[in-house]
């Protein structure tokens, strides 16, 4: 008896692996999927700008890294003594406006390094519809908890989306003519715009993100929308707020995506470093235990021996707050 209806992902051509570059922006989906690549040692730059849910401001950001272009000062407000950017996320916060300018100019010139020099680059849609602010009707990447006075909320059409994406990729394409780009329309669903008006923007998204697969032969499509609605479509894989996925459902889409886009070459490593994973999470009743002890210790050779390689600081910095252990 068969519980769900599974589907056939076509396969990556060019898949990824430990040598790869690769880089996350968009909704909190791609901030999961690039924190499950960062846990397995996969290089990853992971939503410098912070969660961006529509279309045109992911472009946007990506753009103005590339191009180096100047910081939009009409675009910068204070919010309880804090200055934010209306193109970014409040993750992206300083105490002056000087300091919010450098650290934009900190993070483009981090995307701009990694854009040039990816193997994959890695865009989750999360919502078609938008905010425009002041008299030129600028897209907003995140109102602030603004008075909604100030915006106009609207919908885009497919269109518009595969012009501004489809702008970008041809820009790209001078920048680093041999990387692919992985589209994927996230699948929390903004049931704040209501049901029906998710489910519109969400088609509106499918529908763009097709449209652009069709037009450049780098850009491919993964369904993890589908995944979450045909696969997953029940309310157990979701967590309490009845939008996110929960844990099950974010590995049972990367378990999908991992068989579809990494290469198996790369499973062995992916395996050592979950089990490393798990080892550092463990639990044990008696932290002094002997038994605990011994554990630790062949924790810290089997760490020692990938850090030649790859980063384990964190790794590293997590064994000490549990141990007598320190490293060389």
């Amino acid at each position: 008896m068969h519980w769900t209806i599974s589907f056939d992902i076509p396969e990556g051509k060019a898949k990824i692996n430990h040598h790869s570059g690769l880089f996350s922006i968009g909704s909190c989906f791609s901030s999961v999927m690039g924190d499950k690549l960062a846990d397995r040692k996969f290089t990853v730059l992971n939503n410098p700008f912070g969660t961006l849910f529509n279309p045109i401001s992911i472009a946007q950001v990506m753009e103005d890294s590339l191009l180096e272009m100047p910081v939009n000062s009409d675009l910068i407000l204070v919010r309880d003594g804090l200055y934010l950017y209306f193109g970014m996320h409040s993750d992206v916060v300083a105490y002056s406006k000087e300091s919010l300018l450098r650290l934009i100019q900190k993070k483009q010139a981090q995307a701009k390094q990694v854009l040039e020099s990816a193997t994959h680059i890695l865009i989750t849609l999360g919502t078609s519809w938008v905010y425009e602010f002041g008299a030129q009707g600028q897209i907003v990447a995140n109102c602030h908890k603004q008075p909604s006075s100030l915006f106009e909320k609207r919908l885009l059409n497919p269109d518009e989306i595969k012009k501004a994406l489809g702008s970008f990729f041809n820009l790209f394409k001078q920048f680093n003519p041999n990387a692919i780009v992985l589209l994927t329309v996230s699948p929390v669903r903004h049931i704040k715009d209501g049901i029906p008006e998710n489910q519109l923007s969400k088609s509106i998204l499918r529908l763009a993100a097709h449209n652009l697969s069709e037009d450049f032969d780098f850009v491919h499509y993964f369904p993890s929308y589908e995944i979450m609605m045909d696969e997953l479509r029940d309310y157990r894989y979701y967590k309490e707020d009845l939008i996110h996925p929960n844990s099950q459902a974010e590995d049972y889409i990367w378990e999908r995506f991992k068989h579809t886009w990494i290469d198996p070459k790369s499973y062995p490593l992916i395996q050592e470093f979950e089990g490393i994973r798990r080892d550092l999470d463990h639990r044990p009743f008696n932290p002094e235990s002997p038994t605990h002890q011994k554990f630790l210790d062949n924790l810290q050779k089997k760490i020692e021996k990938y850090s030649r390689d790859f980063d384990f600081s964190k790794e590293i910095d997590h064994l000490r707050k549990q141990t007598r252990y320190r490293g060389k």
